[in-house]
């Protein structure tokens, strides 16, 4: 140390000459936005910074800011513009512009408009976009301008290009806001398009109003058929129910008349079968009844002959000497009574088997009448069974005739559908129904006598002229044939 000062001195100076160096440079470098250009002139030339940043020099170097940022404006002419039919029109559209992105472009619209305010800017833009669309709106027609918007901005775009380039600028996009006129052109333009929209409005209105009704109305007739056609298949089916549930009782009726017959038939034999039985066991019990006393009597017999035999022997050894007379006397009083004694045996045996056989004879003789009626009855039946099956068939025609219609007195209710010609057909059914059952009646008395109606009622009347009168005396038996035979 030289000159005697401290080096931290030295270093502190040389730190804050670098501190203010560093800051001057800061203060002179300068930076472009994303959205803006810097346009550097002086010393150095004329240079264009986009997306970085340069150091610009003092006294001798300046700089300017190009916006690059969208512009947007109406293109709105105060003049009215002539369509080339001659129609007066006001066009109002917005354009939306901006300034190239590469070098040259940004130099050219630097040239063109740096020392420009933005609304100077638009102001120039603005006239350029209203002349052209002047000359496209001339050579274009109302209708075209109003129902092909699309294709004006269109054709705006392509005019406008060239001129837009050379400014260094690009047309984002051109579009038509409104189109007017004062003589209502184009609202009466579109009238008869409304007329006829209208019109075919009203026209699809009033056939979709009748399709409408018409469906209506098929659907009311397929409803109200499809209704009477289930209201007919209901009453059907409850007919045919009715008349089902009626075969079925009939057929109850005729299966339990058919039960209860056959029923009373069987028990016909079986009484029958058990009153033969029962006498044909009474028969042996009484014939059995008769040996057993006929055996207790002859066992009596033989005891009593024992008896007398003992008494004999008992005789002869206490008294063996006694008299000769005294010895017949006793042996006369005891062959006498042992003859009395078998007598009375033998009789009561005989009136026992006596009294057996009567009452076997009263049986025999009981059945014997009963067979003999029997016979005398089935040939008085031979001699006019068929005057006896005319009686019966006929006395038995109402228990036909109630039993053929005891079915329709179950029924509860009948319904009777009408076919709309005058006629009930329910009721004819029924009738005829019965008149075909009573006309089966003569068919099935001949079915069961095995001869036609009017051979019956001859036989009938024949049989009636043979009848006795009430004055004429009884007949008799048949010989042989009666009861007490």
């Amino acid at each position: 140390m030289a000159l005697g000062i401290p080096i931290w001195v030295i270093v502190g100076l040389m730190a804050v000459c670098v501190l203010v160096l560093m800051w001057m440079l800061a203060s002179l470098y300068r930076k472009a936005a994303p959205n803006e250009a810097l346009v550097v002139y002086g010393f150095r030339k004329t240079r264009t910074v986009v997306g970085g940043g340069t150091i610009i020099l003092p006294v001798v170097e300046n700089f300017r800011v190009l916006s690059l940022e969208l512009m947007s404006f109406d293109v709105a002419p105060q003049q009215d513009l002539y369509t080339n039919q001659g129609v007066a029109v006001t066009v109002e559209a917005v354009a939306q512009i901006k300034v190239k992105s590469d070098l040259i472009s940004i130099n050219t619209a630097s040239e063109q408009f740096l020392s420009k305010t933005p609304q100077q800017r638009e102001g120039l833009i603005r006239l350029v976009m209203e002349g052209h669309l002047r000359g496209i709106i001339g050579q274009l027609t109302v209708e075209q301008i109003v129902k092909e918007p699309e294709m004006l901005a269109d054709r705006m775009r392509a005019t406008c290009a060239k001129d837009v380039n050379k400014m260094g600028l690009e047309v984002i996009s051109f579009t038509i806001k409104e189109v007017r006129d004062k003589n209502e052109y184009i609202t009466n333009m579109g009238r008869p398009d409304v007329a006829r929209i209208k019109r075919d409005a009203d026209v699809a209105s009033a056939e979709a109003e009748r399709d409408t009704a018409i469906k209506r109305a098929q659907a009311q007739r397929e409803s109200a058929i499809a209704k009477a056609q289930a209201d007919q298949e209901r009453v059907l089916a409850e007919t045919l129910s009715m008349a089902k549930q009626s075969e079925a009782q009939r057929d109850l009726e005729i299966k339990k008349a058919t039960y209860l017959e056959t029923i009373k038939k069987q028990q016909a034999q079986a009484d029958k079968a058990y009153e033969i039985q029962t006498n044909i066991m009474l028969q042996q019990v009484t014939a059995e009844a008769v040996k057993v006393q006929q055996v207790e009597k002859e066992q009596q017999v033989k005891v009593q002959e024992a008896e007398i035999a003992r008494r004999q022997n008992e005789l002869i050894a206490t008294v063996l000497k006694p008299a000769e007379i005294e010895r017949q006397r006793i042996e006369t009083l005891a062959s006498a009574e042992r003859q009395r004694l078998i007598t009375e045996a033998e009789g009561s045996a005989n009136a026992t088997r006596a009294q057996g056989e009567a009452e076997a004879d009263i049986i025999f003789k009981k059945g014997d009448a009963e067979a003999r009626a029997m016979n005398v009855k089935a040939e008085a039946y031979q001699e006019y069974n068929q005057a006896a099956v005319v009686d019966k068939l006929i006395t038995s025609l109402p228990d036909i005739v109630q039993a053929l219609a005891s079915p329709l007195q179950k029924v509860d209710k009948i319904t009777i559908v009408s076919t709309g010609d005058g006629n009930a057909a329910g009721m004819n059914k029924i009738t005829g129904d019965m008149t075909k059952i009573a006309a089966q009646v003569p068919a099935l008395f001949e079915a069961l006598s095995g001869m036609q109606m009017s051979e019956l009622f001859a036989k009938v009347r024949a049989i009636g002229d043979k009848s006795p009168r009430p004055d004429d005396p009884p007949a008799s038996l048949p010989k042989g044939k009666g009861a007490g035979a």
